[in-house]
């Protein structure tokens, strides 16, 4: 049986993986000028470079096994964690860059970061934690109602089963909390990068944003190679550096625009 508390949790994340992009559009949408199609771009850059051409990219490089394993981490694990670290800082941090250029034509002012890191970070959420907590949430139910042999006799679904039924409730409802964390550093990021766009002599601010990305995957990486074996520490990790980013964003953003001499150059 999964427990009651544990199928609370699953929708308390699947409401914040699929409502938090929503409520931050809604809520930001008259202060800071929030247009639909820079959000929307977002979105789709994060299909097209993290989900398609990054995931190309590790069967490459990684090389994954049928059965699990990895051949760069076992060939050379430190080669392994600076790839983990740094590949999907270079993919979406490119994936913002290219498309800033493309919007910084008819999208100004800081609505444009905002929204594009709100669609960027929203459909990471609901990709990666949204639509797993309704499958599990569904599962979960057909396990309770003692309908679990319609499932079959497959490994991979029964590991799931036993998954599903071993999980601490703390760590389901650490998934919700672990995608507001990743939404945040998106739209810092997204911030940055846009900087580096529309303002001039700030293109540095390009590969600072995929330094500060790997340096959020640091944790994660150490994590899956078992450097650190706690997840909560892990989180705890990630939320700082979380924090951190946003105030150097928003203070990168704000020194920029006193700096600016023209009003039209950026309006952060």
């Amino acid at each position: 049986m999964v427990s009651s508390l544990s199928i609370s949790f699953m929708i308390v994340s699947a409401v914040i993986s699929f409502g938090l992009p929503i409520i931050l559009f809604l809520v930001w949408r008259k202060k800071y000028e929030l247009k639909v199609i820079p959000m929307l771009f977002g979105a789709a850059a994060f299909f097209l470079f993290a989900m398609t051409l990054e995931q190309i990219m590790h069967m490459l490089v990684l090389r994954p096994g049928a059965d699990g394993s990895i051949a760069l981490a076992d060939n050379s694990p430190v080669l392994y964690m600076l790839y983990g670290v740094f590949a999907a800082g270079v993919f979406e941090e490119t994936a913002r860059f290219l498309s800033f250029l493309l919007l910084k034509k008819k999208y100004d002012g800081i609505g444009t970061g905002l929204s594009y890191g709100i669609g960027h970070g929203g459909i990471e959420a609901i990709l990666v934690a949204g639509l797993a907590m309704i499958s599990s949430i569904a599962m979960s139910v057909t396990i309770n109602s003692g309908n679990a042999a319609i499932f079959g006799s497959n490994p991979a679904v029964l590991a799931q089963i036993e998954t599903l039924i071993g999980t601490a409730p703390a760590l389901i409802l650490l998934s919700g909390i672990e995608r507001i964390i990743a939404v945040s550093v998106h739209i810092s990021l997204s911030m940055l990068v846009w900087c580096a766009v529309k303002v001039k002599g700030k293109m540095w601010l390009y590969p600072v944003s995929i330094v500060l990305h790997a340096i959020v995957n640091l944790a994660p990486v150490m994590y899956q190679t078992g450097v650190i074996e706690n997840i909560i520490l892990i989180e705890g990790i990630i939320l700082v550096k979380a924090v951190l980013i946003a105030i150097a964003a928003s203070r990168v953003c704000k020194i920029i625009q006193k700096e600016a001499i023209q009003p039209s150059i950026v309006n952060c």
